[in-house]
């Protein structure tokens, strides 16, 4: 058995989204990389084991994984998760190689013939999925469809592109790869190229791109994001590791902390980064940068934090889940902190 010990990195290395999570929840593709390392490194991750360390932001390969076996920590052929917008611009890939290490030896559930398909060997359908007159072209990466999610009629979906369970694409909605929906998600609208974190919703018009939105999200209706700058030059997005922007490559969208909200309308700018738990409303165009615990934008004031617990328990109500102690604190540490 390899067991094998995890080294975490400060809290801010991959902000907003390592501010309430480790870097090994985090999901690229339709794993995370600790279900990476587990399910198809065959690795246990025990940090009681003081021996064999690996850096939290250790991309899951064949390469590493065999460093790892031999106890070299040398890793010099291998690669890390550096910025958080790497999360989508290394989905495409991830996608593709989890659904080949998913799909294998199974048979994917029968897709109704009302729908239309393009290169359906490359589709899998769970059971208790519910797909009516939606459009599926494969042809262009793989599309995985988990357990009692639901594609509504006249969704046209490009792959590749992972839906979670119990998550919802909503009637008209046209999604390009490569994108990947968390469980309990409801999105619709246009969609390029974006990641959502579990139970985060994007349920109406607006444009979504080269993105990723975090857990327990919700974007308001109509509002959109720019994803390339009128000048086609690079995107700096704000880096908390490093207090100052950077550049994020040609295209870079909304990275949107945990529990944080926006209002209809919105318009975000190229790479924008939203902090965790932000209640976002304002006019004109979002500034690149907003903190944690933002309420508002124009005149903004800090979120009270008890109305913030509040306000996030009402959200977890509507998908049936509750505000656990952990939780509580772990935005309580975040609130004392910005």
């Amino acid at each position: 058995m390899n067991i094998v010990s995890v080294k975490e990195l400060p809290e801010n290395f991959l902000f907003p989204f390592s501010l309430t999570r480790s870097i090994l929840d985090i999901r690229i593709g339709m794993l995370t990389l600790r279900q990476k390392w587990e399910l198809v490194y065959g690795l246990t991750i025990d940090n009681d084991c003081m021996d064999n360390i690996i850096p939290a932001n250790l991309l899951p390969s064949s390469g590493s994984a065999e460093c790892i076996k031999q106890k070299n920590s040398g890793f010099s052929n291998s690669h890390f998760l550096q910025h958080p917008w790497q999360i989508f611009q290394l989905t495409d890939q991830a996608l593709r190689d989890d659904f080949y290490f998913l799909t294998q030896n199974r048979e994917s559930a029968k897709l109704p013939a009302i729908n239309k398909t393009i290169s359906p060997e490359n589709i899998f359908i769970e059971e208790g999925a519910k797909v009516g007159y939606a459009t599926l072209n494969a042809s262009t990466g793989p599309i995985y469809i988990s357990k009692n999610a639901e594609i509504m009629e006249g969704a046209m979906i490009r792959g590749p592109f992972f839906l979670g369970e119990e998550s919802v694409v909503k009637m008209g909605s046209t999604i390009y790869g490569a994108t990947s929906v968390g469980k309990k998600c409801t999105v619709g609208g246009e969609i390029k190229n974006a990641v959502f974190f579990d139970y985060s919703n994007k349920a109406h018009a607006g444009y979504l791109g080269d993105s990723v939105i975090g857990s327990w999200c919700n974007i308001g209706a109509g509002t959109s994001n720019s994803n390339l700058k009128n000048t086609a030059s690079d995107v700096r997005a704000w880096s908390e590791k490093d207090k100052q922007y950077v550049s994020a490559g040609v295209k870079c969208g909304l990275l949107m902390g945990d529990y944080s909200r926006c209002a209809i309308n919105t318009s975000f700018n190229t790479g924008t980064v939203t902090g965790v738990c932000c209640n976002i409303f304002s006019k004109g165009l979002a500034p690149k940068f907003i903190p944690n615990f933002s309420w508002g934008i124009d005149n903004a004031s800090k979120y009270v934090f008890e109305k913030s617990i509040a306000d996030i328990s009402n959200w977890k109500k509507l998908k049936k889940e509750r505000l656990h102690d952990i939780e509580i604190q772990t935005l309580k540490h975040i609130f004392d902190h910005c």
